[in-house]
C-alpha cells in the first residue's frame, strides 16, 4: 500500500507530509453554475428577494467556504489563503431559464495547491443561491463544477480544454 499518498502502513487515511515540497506561488479557477426560473433572475438583479441580497452573501459564503475546506474535506492541508475572489456572470440565452456562472479565483503562497478550496468557494456559492431563493423555486439546477486552471506548484500549470 506504499503507492498510496494518503494511505499508511496500516492501510488507514493519512494527511500527507507536505514539509519537504517547495513554497511556490498557488492559484486556482473553479467554476460552477446555477440555473433559475424568470422570477427568481428579476429578484436577484432588482435586489427583492425577501432574504436579502443574494448575490452578496453568497459570495461571502463562497469566501468563508473556502476558507475552511480543510474542515469538512478530510485531507486537505489548513493553508493561509492570500487572495479569494468569487465572480459572477449571467447568461440568458436559455430564457426563460437564466444561467448563472460563478468563477471561484483562490490563491496563496504554499506548500500545497489551492483546487479544493476554490472548487468548494463555487460550490457554496451556488447552494447559497439555492437556500436564498429555494421558496420561490425548488426546481433550479445547479451545474457542473470543475476546474478550470491552476498554477503553481511541482505538477506545473493546469488548463481545461472545453
Amino acid at each position: 500500500m506504499t503507492d498510496f499518498t494518503h494511505i499508511n502502513k496500516q492501510g488507514n487515511a493519512k494527511m500527507v507530509d507536505v514539509s519537504e515540497k517547495e513554497v511556490t506561488k498557488r492559484q486556482a479557477r473553479a467554476h460552477s453554475s446555477i440555473t433559475v426560473n424568470e422570477i427568481i433572475y428579476q429578484q436577484i438583479i432588482d435586489n427583492t428577494n425577501k432574504k436579502g441580497n443574494v448575490l452578496n452573501t453568497a459570495q461571502i459564503a463562497g469566501i468563508m467556504a473556502a476558507k475552511n475546506t480543510s474542515t469538512i474535506i478530510p485531507m486537505c492541508h489548513p493553508l493561509p489563503l492570500t487572495g479569494i475572489d468569487v465572480q459572477f456572470e449571467w447568461d440568458s440565452t436559455q430564457a426563460p431559464s437564466y444561467v448563472l456562472n460563478i468563477t471561484a479565483i483562490v490563491s496563496t503562497t504554499g506548500k500545497t495547491g489551492v483546487e479544493m478550496e476554490a472548487l468548494t468557494a463555487a460550490s457554496a456559492t451556488a447552494l447559497t443561491v439555492y437556500d436564498m431563493t429555494k421558496a420561490v423555486d425548488k426546481g433550479m439546477i445547479i451545474g457542473e463544477t470543475y476546474l478550470e486552471s491552476k498554477s503553481g506548484g511541482k505538477s506545473g500549470d493546469y488548463k481545461r480544454n472545453d
